[in-house]
């Protein structure tokens, strides 16, 4: 009897696996398909992006395939790409993310922006820089990495999310002193006789009913504290307010990241608690009210 020749199972080359998830993922409605694929892959593989087409034709063996079909699932699920890697890129730095912290986007690099238009290389002492809400640490980490003569503080109620910020800033090492501490808000604070130059914050601004029709990547993924403004959004944010210029040195800055319809309201909570002056409003990069910073008046 004639030995029938096994036919091979199809080889998947970087190249015809990269065009099978991207159809993949349109045909699942999921954002920026190719790009996605790419992520994934070369996370799978321990490449840079670029190397997969430089190594196209290079086949996936059974272990590797068996990974990417699992991250492949899991972003199917919506499972933002950041959590299935593990990192995320801000202000370009390679930060580690979990669960237990927000994702850092790209318009809160305009909170870092405006922080440093404040941070004169040469200032004569060094600045005082508090960050409440710290989560993975991006803020901070941004700013001690341009401004390494200055002093920063960065707090969290989460005790997961300082961890993480704190082995993002032992990672990065940013060159200044960072200093962790667990709290609500200002409230570590309260028998404090530290004052700062700067505080800023990035806190929960989204109305507690809009959160269920955010993307799925938001609402299933990330942490609900670190999202939830309360019935109007506004409960950090007024908290912060009401109680920050408590903590800072005459003339020194409040900067915070808020909801691009928040404008009117935030003016009228900053006009109650007459605590503060030179008042600006800041447009993030897609023209959206997103940034607000003001001076503590004198005392």
């Amino acid at each position: 009897m004639q030995n029938q020749l096994k036919q091979k199972p199809p080889e998947w080359t970087i190249l015809k696996i990269l065009e099978w998830t991207t159809s993949y993922f349109k045909s699942h409605h999921i954002d920026s398909p190719r790009s996605t694929a790419e992520i994934l892959l070369a996370h799978v593989l321990k490449l840079k992006r670029i190397d997969l087409y430089l190594q196209f034709d290079k086949p996936l063996d059974k272990a590797e395939l068996s990974f990417f079909k699992s991250l492949i699932k899991r972003r199917r699920n919506r499972e933002p790409v950041a959590y299935i890697t593990g990192h995320k890129e801000f202000w370009s730095i390679d930060l580690s993310v979990t669960k237990h912290s927000l994702i850092p986007r790209p318009e809160t690099e305009c909170l870092v922006e405006t922080a440093l238009s404040l941070m004169p290389e040469d200032l004569p002492d060094a600045a005082r820089v508090l960050e409440l809400g710290t989560g993975s640490g991006a803020i901070t980490i941004a700013l001690a990495s341009e401004r390494p003569g200055s002093i920063f503080f960065a707090s969290d109620y989460s005790i997961d999310a300082l961890m993480l910020a704190r082995k993002n800033a032992v990672r990065n090492g940013p060159g200044a002193p960072i200093h962790f501490f667990s709290g609500d808000w200002l409230a570590p604070l309260k028998n404090n006789q530290l004052k700062f130059d700067i505080i800023i914050s990035n806190p929960p601004y989204i109305k507690s009913a809009v959160i269920p029709g955010l993307e799925p990547e938001i609402w299933k993924y990330e942490p609900a504290k670190a999202l939830d403004g309360g019935e109007n959004g506004l409960v950090a944010l007024k908290q912060i307010l009401v109680n920050a210029h408590k903590y800072l040195k005459e003339k020194g800055s409040l900067l915070l990241e808020t909801g691009h319809d928040q404008k009117d309201d935030l003016e009228g909570i900053i006009e109650e608690c007459n605590a503060y002056e030179d008042i600006i409003f800041l447009k993030d990069y897609s023209g959206f009210y997103r940034i607000v910073s003001m001076k503590k008046k004198k005392d």
